[in-house]
C-alpha cells in the first residue's frame, strides 16, 4: 500500500519506488517481497481497470476526490480481488480495512469494506468484472 501511495504522488516508476522501500526495510523473506512486487507491479498495469471497478462502486465520488491513502488501499484489494486468487475475498476485504483504519482512520474502513464488498459482488468466477 505504501509503495502504491508513493506511486500516486509521485508518479516515479515501480522499479524505483519497490528499490527504496526494498533498501528502507532491510532483510525481508523472498516470498513475501515477490508477493509484494506482483500486487504493486500488477496494480500498476491494471491502474485503469481497477480505477474503472472501484468508480463503479463510489457513486458520488469521483477518483479525483478520494484520499489518496484510500484509493491506494481501494486498488490494492481491488486488484486482488478481481485478478489474483492468492487470498479469499473476505480476508483481501478485511485487511484492507485494517490498513484503512491504521494508515486513514476509523471513518475510512466502512467505507473501505463497502467498496471492495459491491467490486466482490461484480467479480465472476475468474476474475472478469461481470455485467450487473
Amino acid at each position: 500500500m505504501q509503495c502504491l501511495y508513493q506511486w500516486e504522488v509521485t508518479g516515479a516508476p515501480p522499479e524505483r519506488i519497490l528499490e527504496g522501500f526494498w533498501e528502507s526495510r532491510g532483510a525481508v523473506d523472498a516470498a513475501v517481497r515477490l508477493f509484494a512486487e506482483a500486487l504493486v507491479y500488477g496494480v500498476v498495469t491494471r491502474a485503469g481497470e481497477i480505477d474503472a471497478m472501484i468508480s463503479d462502486q463510489t457513486e458520488h465520488w469521483r477518483m479525483e476526490r478520494l484520499g489518496l491513502v484510500e484509493k491506494s488501499i481501494l486498488r490494492l484489494g481491488a486488484y486482488e480481488l478481481a485478478f489474483a486468487d492468492d487470498n479469499p475475498a473476505a480476508v483481501v476485504i478485511d485487511e484492507a480495512v485494517e490498513l484503512a483504519k491504521r494508515f486513514s482512520g476509523p471513518e475510512a474502513g466502512p467505507f473501505v469494506n463497502g467498496v471492495l464488498d459491491g467490486i466482490r459482488q461484480r467479480i465472476g468466477r475468474y476474475g472478469s468484472v461481470s455485467e450487473p
